[in-house]
C-alpha cells in the first residue's frame, strides 16, 4: 500500500524525492553451509533531497555507492533500511502492481549504451515498449509518437527501423534517453549517462539533457565520477565516500570552497587549463577501505591528510555549517 505523506516545500520549491538514512546492505555467503559471515555496506546511512525541476550530482571514486544508490532509489535492488519518498508518497516498501505503477514516473538512463539496449530488437519496439507496458496503444498508434521522440533527441525517423546494433555509442545513448522520456516520467536518474562514450560526444549528449529538462520539466539525479561534468550538469552537489555522504552543496561553493578533506581531493584534481589558476593537487595515499569491513568512525580517516584521533571514534553526522552547506566532518 502507498502511503501518502505531507507535501513538502523548501525555498519555494517543491520536493519531489526524500531519501533518510538510506541503507543497502549486501550479504556475503561463507562455508559450507553458505551462511551470512558478513556484509557489504554498499549504501550506509544516506540523507538527501531533490527539488523538483532541479539536478542532484552524485560523485565519488568508483565503488563508493554511487550507482547503488540511484538503483535503489529506482527500487532495482531492495533497500535494508531507511525510507524513499517520491511525489509525496512512500515508496521504501512497494511491491507488485503499486511500484509498477510508480515506475512510469521515475525512469533511469543506464551507463552502457551497449549493454542496456537489445542488439537484435528494432528501435521502435525499444522506445515504444514503456508506453505498451503501461497503456493498450498499439504498435500502429504508437509510430509518430515514437519517430518524434526519436527525433527530439537527434534522431531521423527512419531510425524506427533499424536496430540498436547498426548505431554508435553515442545514438544508442540518444536510443536510451528516448526509451527514458517515453512515459513523461518526473524523475530520470541518469547513471554515468557519457562515462561510455567518446569525449567529443559527451558534450552532445549532456547538452541535450539539459535542453530536454527544460523543455519536460524534467528532475535528474546525475550520478558520475568525473566532476568537471557534474558542474556542468548539476545545481547541488554531494559527495560520497565508502558508502556515505560525506559532503552537500551548491556546485558554485563545492568548487570554490570544498570543506570535507576528501572533496578538497576530488576539487584539486580537476585540470586547469591556465596555468595561473592551478592550485596545488592533494595525493591521496593509499587504498579505499572495503565495504566489507569500514573503518570505525569517520570512513575518510585512514587516508586523511588533516585526521585526528577522534576522527576514529565516531561517525560524523552529516550538518549544515552554512547555508545550504553540509558537511560530515569533525573539522567543522
Amino acid at each position: 500500500m502507498t502511503v501518502n505523506l505531507e507535501e513538502k516545500v523548501v525555498e519555494g520549491k517543491r520536493v519531489l524525492l526524500n531519501i533518510k538514512n538510506l541503507k543497502t546492505h549486501f550479504p556475503v555467503k561463507g562455508g559450507i553451509l553458505k551462511k551470512t559471515v558478513g556484509h557489504v555496506k554498499a549504501v550506509d546511512g544516506v540523507s538527501f533531497e531533490i527539488l523538483e525541476g532541479e539536478t542532484l550530482g552524485l560523485v565519488g571514486e568508483s565503488g563508493c555507492g554511487k550507482s547503488t544508490t540511484g538503483r535503489t532509489i529506482m527500487r532495482l535492488i531492495k533497500p535494508t533500511e531507511g525510507a524513499i519518498e517520491f511525489d509525496g508518497k512512500d515508496i521504501t516498501s512497494l511491491r507488485g502492481k503499486t511500484l509498477r505503477e510508480i515506475r512510469q514516473d521515475i525512469q533511469m538512463v543506464f551507463q552502457d549504451p551497449y549493454a542496456s539496449l537489445n542488439p537484435m530488437q528494432m528501435v521502435g519496439d525499444i522506445v515504444s515498449e514503456p508506453i505498451r507496458n503501461f497503456t493498450k496503444k498499439s504498435m500502429k498508434s504508437l509510430e509518430g509518437e515514437v519517430k518524434e521522440l526519436l527525433q527530439r533527441v537527434g534522431l531521423p525517423e527512419e531510425s524506427y527501423y533499424k536496430y540498436a546494433h547498426e548505431f554508435s555509442g553515442g545514438q544508442r545513448q540518444r536510443i536510451g534517453i528516448a526509451r527514458a522520456l517515453a512515459l513523461k516520467p518526473k524523475l530520470i536518474i541518469a547513471d554515468e549517462p557519457v562515462s561510455a562514450l567518446d569525449v567529443s560526444v559527451q558534450s552532445q549528449v549532456l547538452n541535450l539533457l539539459k535542453e530536454l529538462q527544460d523543455e519536460f520539466n524534467l528532475t535528474f539525479l546525475f550520478i558520475a565520477h568525473d566532476l568537471s561534468v557534474v558542474k556542468h550538469m548539476s545545481d547541488r552537489i554531494g559527495v560520497m565516500y565508502l558508502g556515505q555522504l560525506v559532503e552537500l552543496a551548491d556546485k558554485d561553493s563545492l568548487y570554490k570552497e570544498p570543506l570535507h578533506p576528501y572533496t578538497k581531493a576530488l576539487v584539486s584534481a580537476i585540470p586547469e587549463p591556465d596555468p595561473r589558476k592551478r592550485k596545488q593537487r592533494i595525493v591521496l595515499e593509499g587504498d579505499v577501505p572495503s565495504p566489507l569491513n569500514p573503518p570505525t568512525g569517520c570512513p575518510f580517516h585512514t587516508r586523511c591528510p588533516e585526521a585526528r584521533e577522534e576522527c576514529k571514534a565516531a561517525r560524523p553526522a552529516l550538518k549544515e555549517v552554512k547555508p545550504g552547506h553540509s558537511v560530515a566532518c569533525v573539522l567543522y
